[in-house]
């Protein structure tokens, strides 16, 4: 009695403990499940806030490039265009293909191919149909897919009779403009006296000018499509003068330039008319230096040469006026 008593509590002792084995084998299989969820959550919260914060640092590297980039250049509206072009340009070179701009100013031509010259995965070609070209259009785009001059340049000769009626640079622009083209697809004008003058554009809109282009002026005209090579430039024709001037404002010298009165040339800044060095300029009272271009609608382009002080205080100013 007391042998089977023994026996039977020792069966019921071996079997509890069979019992809290695999229960317990259970509970630490559970945890274990547990523990790796846990941690491969995180892991991969993890890796994923590491990626973001990656792609954050990239993008924040990346404007810091470009910000540096851009440090150099100067005036708001010229590195709002530069930003555009180099923008334009990383796009291409990721890409693999080759995109171009509009014909840009001599001061957003020069800082643009100063920035593109610094990035190592970018071509950048500047062409203006000649080599004294003042407006150019850039192609960018990767080196292995810029290996040679695209072909985004027209010229076109527009003839006349102007023996008896010439006519400036800005009697050209304004009649082209007068067909509703914009400036930025118009490179330069090349005159060619009582021939007429000679126009780099677009491609697109060689047969848009030869068909609605008919005058310059009151002068009759004919456009026919040139090859670049036929280009013939020589440098502009000027005049030269001296003025006697109490400040270096813009209105003071324009006026004297362009024998206008102060009122006038005021009333044209406020209009817009009136760009220094081809940017816009707003306020009359902005400062002129040696070497600075004025153009005015209508009135054509004035240098600034050499600056020199008069004894009673007031400033003797070459102006070369563009013929």
């Amino acid at each position: 009695m007391a042998a089977a008593t023994i026996f039977g509590t020792a069966c019921c002792l071996r079997r509890a403990a069979q019992l809290f084995a695999i229960s317990h084998s259970h509970t630490l299989r559970s945890n274990a499940a547990l523990s790796f969820q846990r941690n491969l959550c995180s892991n991969l919260l993890s890796v994923s806030t590491s990626s973001a914060s990656g792609v954050s640092q990239t993008v924040q590297a990346l404007k810091g490039d470009v910000d540096l980039l851009l440090k150099g250049v100067g005036d708001r509206s010229i590195t709002k265009e530069v930003k555009h072009i180099l923008e334009m340009a990383r796009r291409a070179s990721l890409k693999r293909e080759i995109l171009h701009t509009d014909f840009l100013t001599p001061p957003v031509l020069k800082e643009s191919m100063q920035v593109l010259e610094k990035l190592a995965d970018v071509k950048a070609i500047a062409q203006g149909g000649y080599p004294q070209a003042e407006r150019c259009r850039i192609s960018v785009g990767h080196p292995e897919e810029l290996t040679s001059d695209p072909d985004i340049i027209s010229a076109l000769s527009i003839t006349g009779n102007f023996q008896f009626e010439p006519c400036s640079h800005g009697d050209f622009l304004g009649s082209i403009l007068g067909t509703g083209i914009v400036r930025d697809k118009l490179g330069d004008i090349i005159l060619q006296g009582e021939q007429g003058a000679q126009l780099i554009v677009v491609p697109e809109l060689v047969e848009f000018l030869m068909s609605t282009l008919v005058k310059v002026r009151n002068v009759p005209v004919s456009c026919t499509k040139i090859p670049l090579i036929s280009l013939d430039y020589e440098p502009p024709r000027t005049k030269s003068f001296k003025t006697i001037e109490a400040s270096l404002r813009v209105d003071a010298l324009a006026s004297a330039g362009f024998k206008v009165s102060r009122s006038k040339l005021v009333e044209m800044i406020s209009n817009g008319d009136v760009r220094i060095n081809w940017i816009p300029v707003t306020t009359k009272g902005t400062t002129l230096k040696s070497g600075d271009i004025v153009s005015v609608s209508g009135k054509g382009r004035l240098k600034i040469g050499e600056i020199n002080s008069t004894k009673k205080g007031k400033f003797a100013v070459e102006l070369i006026r563009y013929l």
